[in-house]
């Protein structure tokens, strides 16, 4: 795997951090998907990449554990303050969209990929899930890290990346696993 190409392809996309790491470094917690279980971000049952709808927790796991490496992609968002709620949501739009581009580009390469994102799939404006529909865009959508059961904070530490960038910002993950 060329790595420089990946990470290149993630920092040219708009993205902070790149890495590229050793699936089996990543740490996979059933635990983590008690967080989609509690409903904590309220996309619980309301989008096609979030839980209940996603899959098993040990199907997630055992999926992405069948993938070889993983390109980590980090962005940070700076904020006015710690109540910056209009600054965090322009960064979790930012982070979607260096995950969309980057998607485009590394789906024109050779192999299979999963993508994972920081929380619920934003591909679509409005989910098919709530019409009651099929996923309009499947071969796009995109799940959260924590509905496979991935422990960001750790695959942070793995990838060489900071989890906390300082005061007054926030920080999100994407993840690119590859066979």
């Amino acid at each position: 795997m060329d790595e420089y190409k990946y990470t290149s392809a993630a920092i040219e996309s708009g993205a902070d951090g790149a890495a590229v790491v050793n699936v089996r470094d990543i740490l996979f917690k059933r635990e983590f998907r008690a967080a989609c279980e509690r409903n904590s971000c309220g996309k619980y049952g309301k989008c096609w990449m979030c839980p209940p709808d996603v899959g098993e927790i040990d199907e997630m796991i055992n999926r992405a554990r069948g993938y070889r490496h993983a390109l980590v992609v980090q962005s940070i968002g700076r904020l006015e303050d710690s109540f910056d709620i209009e600054g965090m949501e322009y960064a979790a739009k930012r982070h979607n969209s260096i995950i969309q581009t980057l998607a485009a580009e590394l789906d024109s390469m050779p192999g299979d990929s999963l993508k994972l994102g920081a929380g619920a799939c934003r591909v679509c404006e409005r989910c098919a899930r709530a019409d009651e529909e099929s996923c309009r865009n499947p071969d796009k959508a995109i799940a959260s890290l924590e509905a496979y059961g991935i422990a960001v904070s750790e695959l942070s530490k793995t990838s060489g990346m900071n989890y906390v960038n300082g005061p007054n910002t926030v920080t999100f993950f994407g993840v690119f696993l590859f066979k």
